[in-house]
């Protein structure tokens, strides 16, 4: 068994923290991760948000509605929680009354880290958390995850939901104005153009096969365009 990072997960030979560095966005993020998202160490993001957001933390189940943890976030009084979940009802950062509900409160953003599929499975489980104030963005985003299938255009992952909600927080004075969030998209397009080259080496023969549904992708894909991310 190859050795991983105990940071990103990731073995060894593609561990990405050095593509990163801590950020202070002045808002507690906590990502509630499903146990197959865990697993799915080719495509995950919130390990890699986690590694980049100084006051962030991952929890890891189905049914958080007993969480320790969670429930003692969620009871804290200097929090205002929200849960990062798209609906007429959700609050955005330039929606008025959304500041002053906030308060001298600091932000804390739940967010769902798994699939589509696994998303509605703890929301099934843990109906409580459709109860908590909803924040959604007031922008339209398109993901640059491009080699990902998302359910809808505008479903972003978990490390761009954290990068664009930091900026639009910091609009309004909502988020620490001093930090740079670049960090996320940096460590994230190097994420990709990483995988997406593993993807073209093992069309070409040049690496081996380790995953069987691998063999529905046989064709060569262009590396995207990214700004320059930091090396190494």
């Amino acid at each position: 068994m190859s050795y991983r990072c105990p940071d990103c997960f990731r073995p060894e030979s593609n561990c990405l923290c050095a593509y990163t560095k801590q950020i202070d966005s002045g808002i507690k993020f906590v990502f509630l991760m499903h146990p197959k998202e865990a697993k799915r160490q080719r495509t995950g993001t919130g390990r890699l948000s986690r590694i980049t957001l100084k006051d962030s933390e991952i929890i890891m189940g189905i049914d958080f509605t007993n969480d320790k943890r969670l429930n003692t976030l969620l009871n804290d009084p200097q929090y205002y929680p929200v849960l990062l979940y798209p609906g007429e009802d959700a609050w955005n950062a330039k929606k008025e009354g959304f500041p002053k509900a906030i308060g001298n409160k600091k932000i804390l953003a739940i967010i769902i880290d798994a699939t589509w599929f696994c998303s509605r499975k703890i929301i099934e489980k843990t109906p409580g958390l459709l109860e908590l104030p909803k924040l959604s963005f007031y922008g339209e985003y398109r993901s640059i995850f491009t080699f990902k299938r998302e359910p809808k255009p505008e479903c972003v992952s978990t490390i761009e939901t954290c990068y664009y909600l930091i900026k639009e927080l910091q609009t309004f004075n909502l988020a620490n104005k001093e930090c740079d969030p670049s960090p996320l998209m940096n460590v994230f397009q190097k994420m990709i153009i990483d995988q997406l080259t593993a993807e073209n080496e093992r069309i070409l023969g040049i690496r081996p096969d380790l995953h069987p549904k691998n063999q529905r992708y046989q064709t060569i894909r262009e590396l995207p365009d990214f700004h320059p991310v930091k090396l190494r």
